[in-house]
């Protein structure tokens, strides 16, 4: 099977998680040494992929800076990321024939590997997801989706399937490692100031 052209892959980055663990807001716009994860994010993402989207509810204006398109979920409320996904499903689909394969990411994981796509993409050949694992635990949101699977997850939605891995289960879903620090995610103020170690080399 012919590997998959970079720029027929759609990307979405879910930013729809309300940070309860950071004293609430938005976890995309919290700021790591001067740039916002969101921007973090994109800065990795937007080279992997042929086009990019955003899933975040509420007022869209509040993204206005960061020149990307942005989808509210199209069912539920709050469902969390399976109905980002479906919102970037959907709209590829609808908007993008050209692109067969969405691509998803977290906004929280600012060192998120450049290769990450190009690998997964790799391993899809007859699945229909690649999902990335690290230190024997899946990364369930770091993963590539075929775009025919948006009727399948939105009645996936409909009948109460809420957690990504409990939807891939049903389906063929490759599995590519990586090292464990590889997905690092900030939860807490406490991961925020190590993510700030890091960057400036103390970590």
């Amino acid at each position: 099977m012919n590997p998959i052209n970079p720029a027929l892959i759609g990307g979405i980055i879910l930013a729809g998680g309300r940070a309860t663990r950071m004293d609430g807001g938005d976890k995309a716009l919290v700021m790591l040494e001067g740039q916002t994860l969101l921007a973090r994010t994109i800065a990795r993402v937007r080279p992997q992929v042929g086009r990019l989207i955003l899933s975040a509810n509420g007022d869209p204006a509040r993204f206005n800076g960061h020149d990307l398109p942005v989808l509210a979920d199209p069912i539920g409320d709050h469902w969390g990321p399976l109905a980002g996904i479906l919102a970037g499903l959907e709209h590829f689909r609808a908007h993008r024939p050209e692109i067969s394969v969405m691509a998803s990411f977290p906004t929280d994981s600012p060192f998120l590997p450049l290769d990450v796509v190009a690998r997964l993409a790799d391993c899809l050949k007859d699945s229909e997801i690649a999902m990335a694992e690290s230190g024997g635990r899946l990364q369930p949101v770091f993963a590539l989706w075929k775009i025919s699977l948006a009727e399948h997850l939105r009645h996936a939605l409909l009948g109460g399937v809420r957690k990504v891995d409990q939807f891939a289960q049903s389906y063929k879903c490759a599995r590519v490692a990586w090292p464990e620090a590889a997905f690092f995610n900030i939860n807490r103020p406490d991961d925020l100031q190590e993510a700030a170690s890091r960057l400036n080399g103390l970590g």
